[in-house]
C-alpha cells in the first residue's frame, strides 16, 4: 500500500494561500495549483519545513476560517447597520 505524500511526516512542506486567504500545506516539490502562491516571510523566503512546523505557522497565521470576501462583506453589513443608527438618532 503506498502512503500519500500529504500524509507523511518526514515531508517537506511549503506554506500556500489564495485570493481568499485561506492557507494550505503543499509539498515542496510539487508544482504550486493555479490560483495559490506561496508564502514568504520578511526577506523573501519561502515558509517550508516539517508537516509539524508548516503546520503550526498556519495555525499561529490563519486566524479567521472565513474567506476574505465573506469578512468584508461582512463588514460592509455592519458599516451600513452603523450608518443606519447613526441617522435613527439624529
Amino acid at each position: 500500500m503506498t502512503t500519500s505524500c500529504f500524509d507523511r511526516e518526514d515531508e517537506t512542506f511549503i506554506v500556500l494561500v489564495n485570493h481568499e486567504d485561506q492557507y494550505s500545506i503543499w509539498p515542496h516539490w510539487k508544482k504550486v495549483p493555479g490560483g495559490w502562491n506561496a508564502v514568504t516571510d520578511d526577506k523573501g523566503v519561502q515558509i517550508k519545513g516539517d508537516k509539524k512546523t508548516v503546520l503550526e505557522y498556519v495555525e499561529k497565521t490563519w486566524t479567521d476560517m472565513r474567506p476574505l470576501s465573506l469578512r468584508k462583506w461582512m463588514d460592509e453589513q455592519a458599516a451600513k447597520v452603523v450608518d443606519a443608527s447613526a441617522v435613527a438618532t439624529q
